[in-house]
């Protein structure tokens, strides 16, 4: 039999990102039985995974993590915090880690940590492949068992079951490497026998704190599930929970607004209706969960080699008049010095991007209006390359002779391009590019996962 009811707090969106200090006071005075937090995305790219590197800095995690650490213990509740350093790899976790037991000996807490790691050794994972447990999904780049050992790092998104079986360990604070958002808001309401239908629903509204609200900064929500539903209320009490802000959070990162995949089955919130409770807070009814085929999706990523990028901007209206044709022409050049220094060709070994923001980068070839010519736009050059020193020479003469390239109305030595920075030559260093797009058929929801407990 279980309790009436639950209730959660997701105290932001992402870990790092900030939350209001009243806004955390009034969610610890509503006693909530569990807080959870994400603390990662594929949001920003691959490099975040390729490069095992955190996005959110250690000053931004340690200031949310102390707050969230001290909450937790004036509750007596747990803290489960998902995706630690934003791409869940194992560094990311131990990362997390160091962080806990130094809050823990600065505030004299005591604590049981859980940890959870959902990083895939790239060998298994092929081997895997090759047994038929890999399976593609919708749009997926063709792969096979190399493009598999050639991820950098490759993480497995774990759903609530592993976050369960540190919850059943007892564990105050559990940090978990890739994790589906929703799992963290679902595990301990499905361990206490909560009806999944309306506990994925919420997991899924709450999972970004306050941007399924009014309020547009970082900032936490408070939601309450019983046997029929839930309901969720900002913790500012400045802002609002209504029934269009709670719907259209569905959209948020789903191809289907009604129908959103977890690893375990199908949320469907066809028939869920919608109605605000009082001005802040608005209640859901009507959502059901179908358990499906059990998957766990993987996230891989490669080193796609390195990059030095140059920005600058052209406002000479022959110039635009002819843009198109004018980086045609300096990309002849530009291949046939290169052939002439080193041997290569650009489009295989060596790639050259240039992208005109403020006509059509960013849409590309979708853009509606393409013959559309602001009067000035800003050029990005990109060099990719096998290693960063030539990226950087090819990028040194491609600057300099694009800055100077002709064209036939003016006469003379002309210098077309403003570079806002001298040497305009950046370098941004490795680059890397998702591979993988599939999802692993386990043996059990826990068996791709490590775990790890530890009294504090």
């Amino acid at each position: 039999m279980t309790a009436s009811r639950i209730s959660l707090i997701s105290p932001t969106g992402a870990l790092g990102m900030g939350f209001l200090d009243q806004s955390l006071k009034r969610g610890i005075l509503l006693k909530p039985d569990v807080i959870a937090c994400d603390a990662g995305s594929t949001d920003s790219g691959p490099f975040y995974l390729g490069s095992a590197t955190p996005k959110m800095s250690r000053r931004a995690i340690l200031q949310d993590l102390r707050r969230l650490l001290l909450a937790r213990d004036s509750l007596k509740v747990p803290l489960i915090i998902g995706s630690c350093g934003t791409s869940g790899v194992d560094y990311g976790v131990d990362w997390m880690r160091e962080m806990t037991l130094e809050i823990a000996r600065e505030e004299g807490l005591s604590i049981k940590l859980g940890r959870v790691y959902s990083e895939q050794n790239p060998e298994l994972m092929a081997q895997a492949f090759q047994s038929g447990h890999i399976e593609a999904l919708p749009g997926a780049p063709e792969i096979n068992e190399q493009t598999i050992l050639d991820c950098t790092h490759i993480v497995a998104m774990m759903g609530h079951e592993p976050i369960v079986h540190l919850l059943e360990e007892k564990c105050d604070v559990i940090l978990c490497g890739r994790a589906s958002d929703t799992a963290l808001f679902s595990a301990l309401p499905l361990m206490r026998g909560f009806l999944p239908g309306p506990v994925w629903h919420c997991a899924k509204t709450i999972e970004c704190g306050a941007i399924c609200s009014t309020s547009t900064q970082a900032d936490g929500v408070y939601a309450e599930i019983d046997d029929n539903g839930f309901s969720v209320e900002p913790l500012a009490l400045d802002a609002s929970c209504t029934p269009l802000s709670l719907a259209s959070h569905t959209l948020y990162e789903n191809a289907d607004p009604f129908l959103i995949r977890e690893p375990c089955g199908m949320l469907d919130t066809q028939k869920a209706n919608y109605h605000a409770v009082s001005e802040r807070k608005t209640r859901v009814e009507g959502s059901v969960f179908r358990p499906e085929r059990y998957t766990l999706k993987l996230e891989g990523a490669t080193l796609s080699g390195f990059q030095t990028v140059s920005i600058g901007g052209v406002r000479d209206p022959y110039i635009l008049a002819r843009v198109d044709s004018w980086l045609e022409e300096m990309k002849v050049f530009f291949n046939e010095r290169l052939k002439e220094l080193t041997g290569k060709t650009f489009g295989q070994e060596v790639r050259l991007d240039i992208s005109q923001y403020g006509r059509n980068a960013v849409m590309g070839e979708f853009e509606p209006n393409p013959e559309e010519m602001p009067h000035e736009i800003g050029l990005l050059f990109t060099i990719t390359a096998p290693y960063q020193t030539l990226a950087n020479d090819v990028a040194r003469f491609v600057t300099h002779a694009a800055s100077h390239w002709p064209i036939p109305e003016w006469d003379g030595f002309i210098s077309g391009i403003a570079f806002p920075f001298s040497p305009p030559e950046i370098d941004r260093g490795p680059t890397y590019r998702f591979t993988l797009n599939h999802v692993l058929i386990p043996e059990s929801p826990l068996s791709p996962f490590r775990f790890e407990l530890e009294n504090i």
